[in-house]
């Protein structure tokens, strides 16, 4: 099983001091809203995802079996289990056209609600710069904000909000530690909140069925808000730097991965244990109808805890550039799993021998 080398602290250092760096890297430049052109994408689809230079941003896997992914070149959404996908925006004559989309987040509160951010993808482009909402999982979408009222470059993340369905928070990277941003009103308006106590983070988790408390993570640590994001405590007892956190929802447990290993929190992000030193995940996904299962990926393999995180067995193996999971809400011996360049959908049920392809063909 592998896990992130020292070297993942100031790669993060790195991600975070240049905020949305890598999501322009493979659009155009730093993020702002003066972006240089970028080539319009000249090769043929290679499968319903589009081109081969398409990849993946965000995947999320809804009650009633629907699935939004959020790609380079637009966001697909399939409501039968992966069978039938439909490019819902950003495609020709769609809202965001000449967008992508990434950093795709859905209300604890109201699984109809999904916010969604956008970068430039191709120029000449006909979409705004912003972010979107949808108020029917991603059937259809609306332009929630222009970038252009609240920031001179780009959020680097968002996260709905736990007070109401219309609550979400975007974190803007450029002001450090004053860069979380709240909106009660499905992000049309936004205001701040207090000052962090890092000078960057991740992102903030909004905790499910405890309103006004967030944790915010990254590369410094963990900080715990009762109020919003008004005030914040640092965490004690986490080692290095945190990636990534997820949980199921109220009252689950919480799980990070980061450079010390898995943590978990059995009270409600109050305290964090460390379960295992010995695995690390980019992606990290959980169950909420058996709140002990987790799923990780390296970047090379899968691998699934049955335990809380605290043992893991390695997936069967699936070649290319593996990218986002997310568990079945219903079923948590089924997970998803996004690749990239080109873009694939797969799904993997506990005790096959091999994952099933779901990319949609030409």
């Amino acid at each position: 099983m592998m896990r992130m080398k020292d070297t993942y602290k100031w790669l993060v250092y790195l991600v975070l001091s240049i905020a949305l760096f890598l999501l322009s890297a493979c659009s155009s430049n730093s993020g702002s809203a003066n972006t240089q052109a970028t080539a319009n994408p000249t090769q043929a689809p290679v499968n319903g995802f589009g081109t081969a230079a398409n990849h993946v941003h965000s995947l999320l896997a809804l009650p009633g079996h629907v699935l939004v992914l959020a790609t380079h070149y637009g966001i697909f959404r399939d409501e039968d289990s992966g069978t039938t996908w439909a490019k819902v925006a950003a495609g020709p004559k769609q809202l965001m056209e000449g967008l992508m989309a990434y950093s795709l987040g859905v209300s604890s509160l109201n699984t109809q609600r999904l916010y969604v951010l956008t970068q430039i993808a191709i120029v000449p482009h006909s979409g705004t710069l912003g972010l979107y909402t949808s108020a029917d999982q991603g059937r259809t979408w609306k332009l929630a904000t222009a970038y252009a009222g609240i920031t001179s470059t780009a959020p680097f993340s968002e996260e709905p909000g736990n007070d109401t369905p219309d609550e979400v928070y975007i974190y803007l990277s450029d002001l450090g530690a004053l860069g979380l941003r709240v909106s009660l009103d499905d992000g049309q308006h936004f205001s701040s909140t207090g000052t962090l106590p890092f000078g960057l983070i991740d992102n903030v988790l909004a905790i499910p069925g405890a309103a006004g408390q967030l944790l915010a993570y990254g590369s410094e640590g963990v900080a715990r808000s009762i109020d919003g994001g008004l005030h914040w405590q640092v965490l004690k007892g986490l080692n290095g730097g945190i990636n990534e956190m997820v949980t199921s929802g109220p009252h689950s447990p919480i799980y990070a991965s980061g450079d010390a290993g898995i943590y978990s929190s059995l009270d409600g992000g109050k305290s964090f244990t460390l379960v295992n030193s010995e695995a690390s995940y980019g992606s990290l996904t959980t169950s909420p109808v058996e709140q002990q299962v987790l799923y990780g990926e390296t970047g090379r393999s899968i691998f699934r805890s049955a335990d809380g995180g605290h043992t893991w067995s390695a997936l069967p193996h699936i070649n290319g550039n593996l990218g986002k999971l997310a568990v079945d809400p219903s079923d948590a011996a089924q997970v998803y799993l996004s690749l990239s360049y080109p873009t694939a959908m797969y799904t993997f049920k506990q005790n096959a021998v091999s994952w099933q392809s779901l990319t949609p063909k030409l």
